[in-house]
This record gives structure tokens, sequence and C-alpha cells, in this order.
């Protein structure tokens, strides 16, 4: 018999931590280079430990904390928290890792299990200067088996899964190249407003449909970007948080549901694009935080490519099934609109952290202060992680 989650034992953890400090790098700059060009990939300037650094000293300052106020560590999949903490000069009572969604997780857990009181969250990828190959004839074996299951046949990236998969979205329902589109032109209109981003350059969705395909029917700006960067969050349990530097943001809910069944046959990803995971997800979520869909202000995906934000708008519920096309037009994703998602440009045209970049960004709308960017009177933020059938959720509120 299935066990059901606990709903019980999850509600009391709302509230109980908040992000009290955030940091990243810079990815404009960086990417550009002194000469102001794109830096060629190889070109070895950084490595990630140094770009961890960085971001992690830019979340204390941001903070108003010091290093030894830090009893917690969670890393990024890129890092060695061994090494990181030989390098910080840490010795944490305790220390997590993954991405960014599982790090604020387990950091809430171990803060209400008593085993530490502030956490430090960092990641660093030096993946442009090591030029990180994540398909191509250089593609390697890894955890997520789908990956390169289908390499011996040619399929060795994630972006020709995403092209399955949006061809079927295609096939069922009848969206539309523009649809999708519109995705990339909204994420990339945030960018220009980000000062931060890497992609500077206004995109129409003419622009979007004369380039070239990569894995039909995935086009050029459907794809994320390949660039160094570094993200540091910090959390802390919510009595120690609320005299420091910032206004806390609460971590009111997350949720977290799998489906590897058949991973490697694709069943999850082209039969039902995951929303089984959503559902089980929006379940723990939003009753954790005691917020609908609807009470959402900005909005946040896992967007490696432009299809993930279709299946997480339909999983978690701000559309029907198979009206996400319909839904992404019309200004409705964009700042000013209903549901202003990925607002810092997302990994499409800010800066491909693997969920990191995602995370002081929503912060940051709701702290306020954004200029342009800012999503007026945002108080509740959402964040969904949906990768390789692993789908978690966060939900942030401002603090009081």
């Amino acid at each position: 018999m299935a066990v059901s989650f606990d709903r019980a034992r999850l509600a009391p953890l709302k509230d109980t931590v908040a992000v009290v400090g955030v940091g990243d790098t810079d990815y404009g700059k960086d990417y550009r280079g002194a000469r102001g060009q794109a830096v060629s990939k190889g070109e070895a300037r950084y490595d990630s430990y140094t770009l961890a650094s960085r971001a992690f000293k830019r979340a204390l300052d941001d903070a108003g904390l010091k290093k030894d106020d830090i009893d917690g560590l969670c890393v990024g999949g890129t890092l060695s928290g061994e090494r990181a903490s030989e390098q910080w000069g840490l010795n944490p009572r305790w220390s997590g890792g993954g991405d960014a969604a599982q790090c604020i997780i387990e950091a809430t857990l171990a803060i209400n299990a008593g085993l530490c009181t502030t956490v430090a969250l960092v990641y660093g990828n030096a993946q442009r200067s090591m030029d990180t190959a994540y398909g191509g004839a250089r593609v390697t074996g890894g955890a997520i088996t789908s990956y390169f299951y289908y390499a011996p046949w040619g399929m060795t990236s994630q972006g020709a899964l995403y092209a399955l998969f949006f061809q079927r979205h295609k096939l069922l329902y009848g969206t539309t190249d523009e649809q999708l589109g519109a995705v990339a032109v909204a994420f990339r209109k945030h960018a220009c407003l980000n000062p931060n981003a890497v992609m500077q350059k206004p995109l129409t969705i003419q622009d979007y449909l004369n380039a070239p395909y990569i894995a039909e029917p995935l086009r050029l700006n459907d794809y994320c970007l390949i660039n160094d960067g570094g993200v540091a969050i910090i959390v802390r349990r919510i009595d120690l948080a609320r005299d420091l530097k910032q206004r806390p943001v609460m971590v009111s809910g997350f949720g977290w549901s799998e489906e590897n069944v058949d991973a490697t046959q694709l069943r999850p990803r082209l039969k039902t694009f995951y929303h089984g995971a959503h559902h089980d997800v929006a379940a723990q979520v939003y009753p954790m935080a005691g917020v609908t869909p609807k009470d959402v202000d900005v909005f946040a995906t896992y967007d490696s490519f432009s299809v993930h934000l279709l299946a997480s708008l339909e999983g978690f519920g701000f559309c029907k099934e198979g009206e996400a096309g319909t839904f992404v037009q019309g200004g409705r994703i964009e700042i000013g609109g209903e549901l202003p998602c990925n607002t810092s440009g997302g990994m499409l045209s800010e800066s491909y952290m693997q969920s990191w970049n995602h995370q002081p960004e929503l912060v940051r709308q709701l702290r306020g202060g954004l200029g342009k960017r800012q999503v007026q009177g945002a108080e509740v933020a959402q964040y969904v992680h949906d990768v390789a059938g692993k789908c978690k959720s966060l939900i942030y509120t401002s603090g009081a």
C-alpha cells in the first residue's frame, strides 16, 4: 500500500527558517570578459571554487554576517563540501548538498532538528572555462540515466529529449512554435532589465523563429546558456533572523516527489509530462504555505529548455493541461502581467546556474527595490524544480 505524505508533520515547518542573505557573481561581465566579447569556451579564466567563494562572500555581506556565524553547509553538485570547507576555514556541525531546492529543504530540516542554526548554500560552476559538454560526442554518463541511455543511437543530449517532449505536446494539444517562442521572448525582456544578465540583446518572436533548430522542434533560443558563475544563499532559524541587515524572506512551503519508474524508457517524460509528480508536490507545497496558485505573485521554474515552463504551469494548476501554449502569450508571463515568470531572465537569458540563480531573484523580488524589473506588491514567490522526473517546489513569502 502506498503511504501518503504526512501534512501534520510538514505544516509546523512553515516559516521556521528564513533566507537572510543572497549573493551571486558577475554573470554578464565574466561572460564578455575584458574585451567586451564573449569569452571562448575552454579559455580557463575561472575555477568553480573561486566563483563559489566570491558568491559566498557577497551573501555574507548581504546578510551582515561573518563566516564564523555559519554552522551548516550545503554545496551544489559541482563542489566537494570537504574541499570547500577547507578553503573557507569552516568546520560545519552539519552538511548536505544537491540542487538548490534540495539544499533549501535539507537545511530547513536540519535546522528544525537542532543540528545547526545558520546554513550557507553555495554553488560554483566554471563550465564555460572548462568547456563542459552536456551532449554531443563527448557526452558522459552520470546519475541521470536517461541522458546517456540512448547515446549509442545518436541521441546524446538533454535537448534531444526535451525536443521529443515538446513534439508530443504539439501533437496532443496543437501547441505552436510561436507559443513556445513567447517563453524565450519574455525571459529575454526580463534579462534586458537585469544588468547582471548575460543576454542583453532584445529578442523578437521573428528572431526566435528565424533562429536555427538545434534539435527540432527546439530552436537556438529554447536552450539555456553555458557560462561561468557562482551563487550563495544563507538561511537561518527564524528567531535569529529578524535583527539582521535584510528583512527575512520566509521559507513557507516545500514539496518533493519523483517519477523514476520507466525513466530510461522516457515514459514519465513523454506520456504525462511528469504531471503525476507535479500534482503530488502541489498537494504538499500549497497547503503547507497556506496559499493557492492564485496567490503566487512571481513564479520561477527550472528552464534549461523553454518547454519546462509549459509543463510546470500545467502541472501546478496555473492553467489546464494542454493550455499552457495559450497561457504564455499576450504578455501574461511578463513583468506587469498576470504571472511574471523567471523575472531575472532565467537560465535561458540570465545565467545557467542549474536552478541556483532563481533563488536570489525570488528573494530580491520579495524584498523589493528592483526598479523596472520589480513585480509590484510581490508577497508570494514560487520556484518549481523539474528535472529528470525529480520534482520539488519552494514557496517564499515576504517576512513581517
